[in-house]
């Protein structure tokens, strides 16, 4: 018969066969999937390994590191490899095998090696890197253009936290007097809850594209195990293919993150993003100053060359005025002369026929004399009515000239406003937001703008931007009219 036993005695024999069986300590490696540490300082592990193709749980074991060996290892990697300990990394670790016939199997963590864990790191990140460019991502954000008065700023960070303080403070206080539009995304910037917030801040803003210019990431400062969650695929493929201008001032001068590479650009700090949106306005209204001037100075040529034709057009006016007066001045007092002259010459002959006649016809004088009287009267009438006659014409050609210079005057005026419209409709052409509002549209597809039939996906989705918005749209068939090809989705003719 065989023997009996205990469950202790049998825990008890396997406790000694395994202190038998394995030396005092030995080097592991393994990941963590779950960490806690209690309120008097030990730290409770379960350790797992993976299979390296299909990713299948292959071992488990529990570890527990003592509050007094916690205390000294803990800073020690983290300040080593920039990182927490924290579920998901790889670790080397000096165990001991341990087993209790009450609570079975367990490791105890004796030391730590953080040199491998920067190397799994290292590799962990060339491999994300290498994910987001084959799925030609990496450099999307980058691609986007960055509106010409970037203005309207959605933040992604805690409300709390001084780097948010110093960037709004920032923008408030900027030199020139810039306004901005500053909205906060509230998230958790570290710890195992900042991507998920992060991307949940994402999404939000997505759903309000059109409200804002570009985003901004804010962290400020903090130690460098505090920036894992920047090096998370998820984190970085949503930062990518992010619809609007990524600016990232995560507060690490040295450090770069995987969300600074795809970030549309990358600042030192906070503060430095600030900076960063205020020197774009300050662009913009350097280049608008200078067209501005230019327009100026344009006008003042035109209203310079239209002021010299003005002068030598009347310089021309008044001397042809001036000649004109002059040559009707003699041609009225040689007429006058004439007239005069020829009254004298037939006065004086007629006086003289007179005298002789004043002695034979005593009777005909009285009458000869009421006659030339009444020619003298007739000619002095006359001659009043050709001095008027000739002022009236006089004044009639002096009003038309004028007449003559002021419509050359206002031609002039009219042709310089006309100038000037132009030059400014030609300033509101410069915005592109009025081409939207005619009725054009943007398409996007994968991040970027579709400007041919022939670059549509038929298998993805395409974003249209409207004046007023956005719209996603799946495309049912496409049609060239180079060849008259109709594509459906699948590449399928």
């Amino acid at each position: 018969m065989n023997e009996k036993m205990s469950l202790l005695e049998l825990n008890n024999r396997i406790r000694d066969a395994l202190q038998g069986a394995f030396p005092e300590t030995l080097w592991v490696v393994a990941e963590i999937s779950e960490i806690k540490v209690n309120r008097t300082g030990h730290c409770y592990l379960e350790l797992v390994e993976k299979d390296d193709v299909t990713d299948e749980l292959t071992a488990r074991a529990r570890a527990t590191i003592w509050s007094y060996t916690f205390r000294m290892l803990r800073p020690y990697f983290e300040t080593t490899t920039g990182q927490p300990l924290a579920e998901g990394i790889k670790i080397l670790v000096q165990v001991s095998v341990e087993y209790h016939p009450g609570y079975g199997l367990s490791l105890n963590i004796k030391d730590i090696d953080p040199t491998y864990t920067l190397g799994d790191l290292a590799l962990r990140r060339r491999e994300i890197i290498r994910r987001l460019e084959e799925a030609g991502v990496f450099h999307m954000n980058q691609e986007l253009p960055l509106p010409l008065v970037p203005q309207r700023i959605a933040v992604i960070s805690s409300a709390t936290a001084a780097g948010y303080q110093d960037f709004t403070d920032q923008l408030e206080n900027n030199a020139y007097g810039f306004q901005f539009e500053v909205r906060l995304f509230e998230a958790f910037m570290q710890g195992s809850e900042a991507v998920p917030s992060i991307l949940d801040a994402l999404d939000r803003i997505f759903h309000e594209e059109a409200a804002f210019d570009a985003v901004a990431i804010l962290r400020g400062g903090g130690s460098q195990a505090d920036l894992s969650c920047f090096d998370h695929f998820d984190l970085a493929f949503a930062v990518a293919q992010f619809p609007l201008p990524v600016i990232t001032g995560i507060g690490h001068e040295k450090d770069e993150t995987i969300v600074d590479l795809v970030a549309h650009t990358r600042q030192k700090t906070p503060t430095a993003v600030a900076e960063f949106f205020i020197a774009g306005v300050l662009r913009f209204s350097e280049q608008l100053e200078a067209l501005e001037k230019a327009v100026a100075e344009r006008s003042r040529e035109i209203l310079s060359a239209a002021g010299e034709e003005i002068e030598e057009t009347t310089e021309r006016l008044r001397t042809a005025f001036d000649r004109y007066t002059r040559l009707s001045e003699m041609s009225l007092r040689k007429a006058v002369q004439r007239l005069f002259s020829g009254s004298g010459r037939l006065l004086s002959r007629e006086a003289q026929q007179l005298h002789q006649r004043q002695f034979r016809l005593p009777g005909r004088v009285q009458g000869l004399l009421r006659r030339q009287e009444q020619l003298l009267e007739n000619a002095g009438k006359e001659l009043h009515h050709a001095l008027r006659r000739t002022r009236e014409k006089e004044k009639a050609r002096i009003l038309n000239l004028s007449v003559t210079l002021r419509r050359s005057v206002r031609h002039i005026v009219e042709r310089n406003n006309t100038l000037l419209d132009n030059a400014e409709k030609s300033s509101r052409l410069l915005d592109p937001r009025n081409v939207l509002l005619r009725g054009f549209t943007i398409s996007r597809q994968k991040g970027i703008t579709i400007r041919s039939s022939a670059g549509i996906d038929p298998t993805a989705p395409l974003t249209t931007r409207f004046a007023d918005g956005t719209t996603e749209s799946k495309i049912i068939k496409t049609t060239r009219y180079d060849n008259q090809k109709t594509l459906l989705p699948g590449g399928d003719e």
